[in-house]
């Protein structure tokens, strides 16, 4: 894959990095949080959750911020849900909102279902005021099904937005190409994306830094500031404030980066990219 570097004007041994702060919209915690870390920590973008119950709350906060959407197609917590926002029956787990698990999704969703509201995601986001700057998908359950990545795919192109893409390795669990099909579709997408399963991703940041490769990559993270309603929300609420803390008020990331010489950028540069070249 042609390193990115060259088309966004920097050298071609340039490390550059997005550090992407998932979940925007959750909670207000997480708002709370995100906001602080993409105005005052290392955070460069974010992506917003649409359908969950604090979505209006931070396109209230928003003034300009590099801020994507974070297509939803899963609410995973037992006792705080959220759901569609078109009227798609199959989109609903059992009980109430978006299914809990991937697997309930694939088994159940109608893939017209699923492309009408993820267009009506991003559709929102940039009627609440939002320049949105790219796309992801919660739980990676548009990434990791074929026929669910087409739909990822086609919403990316159809917007002229760029997408996080996984890496190659996840291709031989897709069973295609997933990179080439999405760079001979004209998407606009990162050279590298590093992520640990779950939340929380200190030891990630600890061992990658020093690793980085020429081109961009991707990492992303859960930042949320602890609070009661986080802490009953979810049961991993720990890491959650760990990754707030990391990027927002430690020092010892910030020097790694620039020890590192590691530039940090949003995906701003990667919109202009896909407008200009679309």
């Amino acid at each position: 894959m042609t390193i990115l570097n060259q088309r966004l004007g920097y050298p071609d041994d340039a490390r550059l990095l997005i550090i992407n702060a998932d979940d925007l919209g959750a909670c207000h915690s997480a708002n709370v949080g995100i906001y602080e870390c993409l105005h005052t920590g290392l955070v460069t973008s974010a992506t917003l959750m649409v359908p969950c119950p604090w979505a209006r709350e931070a396109a209230s906060r928003y003034r300009g911020e590099d801020v994507g959407v974070h297509l939803t197609l899963n609410a995973e917590y037992e006792l705080y849900r959220w759901g569609p926002i078109t009227q798609s029956p199959s989109l609903y787990g059992g009980d109430g909102g978006f299914p809990r698990t991937t697997e309930d999704v694939w088994d159940h969703a109608d893939l017209q279902e699923v492309r009408r509201e993820c267009r009506a995601q991003v559709e929102r986001a940039i009627l609440w005021g939002f320049d949105v700057t790219h796309i992801d998908a919660h739980m990676g359950t548009l990434q990791l099904r074929p026929e669910f990545f087409d739909v990822y795919l086609d919403i990316a192109v159809e917007f002229r937005l760029p997408l996080r893409m996984l890496g190659p390795r996840v291709e031989e669990y897709l069973g295609f190409p997933a990179r080439q099909v999405a760079q001979d579709a004209g998407a606009t997408f990162t050279d590298q994306m590093l992520f640990v399963p779950g939340v929380g991703t200190r030891e990630m940041f600890e061992h990658w830094i020093s690793r980085l490769k020429p081109g961009v990559t991707e990492m992303h993270l859960h930042p949320a500031v602890d609070s009661p309603e986080l802490r009953a929300i979810t049961p991993d609420y720990q890491p959650r404030v760990d990754d707030y803390e990391l990027v927002c008020h430690e020092t010892w990331l910030r020097e790694s980066i620039e020890e590192n010489n590691v530039t940090l950028i949003g995906f701003k540069p990667l919109l202009e990219l896909a407008r200009s070249e679309s």
